[in-house]
């Protein structure tokens, strides 16, 4: 018979809990009826099992949401069967997964799994899962990802359904799906999940590009024509396509979890937008948002091709740096931020691995990586044309610099601006390390971390009612320490260093101004004495290079009757007094805490799952599997 599950699903929705605990024998009979069935040889049959499953399941968690007098375990099975039924279920599950057989029974497998997943807000309290965690179906999920051709149809739902999975009480009790993905080594499996990530964060790109080329032409040039660019912010903040937090789970654990998904990272793919293959058009789902639904098939099928000479490589770290550049361009709404927030966390998991930095750093792979740049009054939109080829750590540290620059706002993203100011520094700490003399134009980050200072001190009471901004400051000051102490192992020049000094002797008044407040407020017995003293040590050396040298350019421009010195003339009497400054040597500055998720994160993680079971919930299409696909697909079983 043919399941009309709108009327079932509506059927157990309509009845209060004692109307249901009346049929609860029913409910347990058909739940065993529909195990049993997923065993039967005609798939047909299996196909209605599995769409009762679903409407059974979900039926039945609807209802106890507003009386959480019963339990749905009894009420789905019977506590007495529980085990057993769920030990079947599991089985069948994962041996239809596994098998030769029809693509669209998979499909419908995963669809139960996300759903058997996703009945409840908060996926810890699903109490079924319990049964997931003891008859795993670890093993089939992996060979999804790892076969090609499976890949191309459910990888996306196979990844998604093992972030779930991995998040499962993580902290309470031993998860064996963070246990098994943890040790996982198999090339083909790592690969082929690094391509579903990659695939559906290229699309997310690829559609914000489209949408902002759209903006570009017909209605936004004749508005800049008619009104000047008065509203040029304002028409660029509506390109908004909505973020994959999904996705980008599935990255966090991967990268958090398993060392050797790091090498995944820096395989080398084509740029999947630009290689085209012919296929019949998908059908547009405009209402679904991307955060749930896959990327169409397309996109899928392209990356198996060979490498194309004329297409530009790509790997899923360019991918996520792109990707990165956009989402974190707008954190006004909350799920940009979450998802600014993980792409921040990704990347400082990144800059702590050592492989990691060992590609990113590595001159022999260069890449020419288009980051997204928010449009701003003071500064030319950069031609993409004239990217020079650099090693990836270079595109890791324009992203920083990017969002330094673009995020000083009332609404000020602090816990974000750690974050950022963090992975320039773990990078930074590898360079000294390794002895890595990286040609990076550094002087782009000491101006904007100098214009972080300024923002800090011309906002200081509205910040300070909000955030402890010397925490901030401290960093700031630091990393500029840093360059001063350990800059000869890792500058790329002489000069480079120079510069450096040029940039602090210039910018001196911002530093005397940064002294000032801190010293102010650490000789108050205020609530900031601590934090703000701390800045007031750290000081020491930046103070000591700008006493030291600007009596010796003041000087020099008497004598030489020189009203404003050139870099050039400020540079000689940098480099000729060097001999006579006495830096202090200070301690730890190459030193930091190795990120962890259980103590600092676990609030935002619970948050993020419960956020993204939600919304998969929302966008489990069965529909997708309408009988008439199935029947057609199956007509020719006798």
């Amino acid at each position: 018979m043919k399941v009309n599950l709108e009327y079932l699903e509506g059927k157990l929705e309509s009845l209060d809990g004692e109307e249901l605990m009346k049929i609860k024998d029913n409910i347990n009979c058909l739940f065993q009826h529909c195990i049993q069935a997923l065993g039967e040889e005609h798939p047909i049959r299996v196909v209605n099992a599995l769409q009762t499953l679903c409407a059974l399941i979900r039926g039945v968690h609807q209802k106890n949401k507003s009386t959480s007098g019963f339990d749905i375990i009894n009420m789905l099975m019977g506590f007495d069967k529980a085990e057993l039924c769920m030990k079947n279920l599991m089985e069948s599950l994962d041996s239809l997964l596994c098998a030769e057989g029809s693509e669209s029974l998979k499909s419908l497998c995963l669809k139960l799994l996300l759903c058997l997943v996703t009945v409840t807000d908060n996926i810890s309290q699903n109490t079924i899962l319990e049964y997931v965690m003891i008859n795993s179906i670890f093993e089939a999920i992996l060979q999804i990802l790892s076969h090609p051709p499976s890949r191309r149809e459910h990888g996306y739902d196979a990844v998604v359904l093992l972030a779930l999975l991995v998040n499962y009480r993580k902290y309470e009790s031993v998860n064996p799906y963070i246990v098994k993905l943890s040790i996982v080594d198999d090339e083909a499996t790592l690969n082929g999940m690094g391509l579903v990530i990659a695939q559906a964060l290229s699309e997310y790109n690829r559609q914000y590009k489209d949408k902002e080329e759209e903006h570009q032409g017909g209605f936004f040039s004749a508005l800049t024509n008619m009104v000047g660019s008065m509203f040029i912010a304002d028409a660029h903040e509506k390109i908004s396509v909505q973020t994959n937090e999904a996705i980008l789970l599935a990255l966090y654990e991967a990268v958090h979890l398993n060392r050797n998904f790091i090498t995944v990272l820096a395989q080398s793919h084509p740029e999947m937008g630009l290689v085209t293959t012919p296929v019949s058009p998908a059908p547009a789902t405009p209402a679904t948002p991307l955060g749930t639904t896959p990327p169409s098939s397309d996109v899928i099928s392209s990356v198996e091709l060979p490498l194309d000479a004329d297409v530009q490589t790509s790997n899923l770290l360019i991918t996520f740096l792109k990707y990165s550049s956009i989402v974190m361009q707008d954190t006004k709404d909350e799920h940009r931020l979450h998802s600014g927030k993980l792409c921040l966390i990704i990347l400082t998991c990144i800059a702590e691995d050592q492989y990691a930095n060992a590609f990113l750093h590595d001159d022999n792979m260069n890449f020419r990586v288009n980051l997204h740049r928010m449009p701003m009054r003071h500064r030319k939109k950069a031609a993409d044309k004239n990217l020079p080829c650099r090693p990836l750590v270079c595109a890791v540290l324009d992203l920083m610099v990017e969002f330094i620059v673009t995020h000083m706002m009332k609404e000020f993203p602090m816990d974000l601006y750690v974050r950022c100011i963090q992975v320039v520094h773990k990078l930074l700490c590898y360079q000294k390390k390794c002895r890595v003399r990286l040609h990076y134009t550094w002087r782009e980050l000491w101006s904007a971390l100098i214009n972080l200072l300024k923002f800090l001190m011309s906002n200081e009471t509205v910040l300070l009612a909000k955030h402890n901004i010397f925490t901030l400051a401290l960093m700031i000051v630091n990393l500029f320490n840093m360059f001063i102490t350990y800059g000869d192992t890792f500058l790329p020049t002489p000069s480079s260093y120079d510069e450096l000094y040029y940039e602090i002797i210039r910018m001196h008044q911002s530093f005397d101004n940064l002294y000032s407040m801190v010293l102010r407020l650490s000789t108050n017995a205020g609530q900031w004495k601590e934090a703000a003293s701390k800045v007031t040590h750290a000081l020491v050396n930046i103070r000591a290079i700008i006493n030291h040298f600007n009596p010796k350019i003041e000087s020099y421009a008497a004598v030489n009757h020189i009203s404003q010195l050139s870099e050039e003339q400020v540079l000689e009497v940098v480099r000729a007094n060097y001999d006579t400054l006495t830096l202090k040597l200070q301690d730890g500055l190459d030193q930091y805490e190795r990120y962890s998720e259980q103590h600092k994160e676990a609030a935002f993680f619970k948050e993020l799952v419960r956020s993204i079971s939600t919304n998969v919930r929302r966008n489990l299409a069965f529909h997708t599997l309408s009988q008439e696909v199935l029947l057609k697909e199956f007509s020719t079983i006798s």
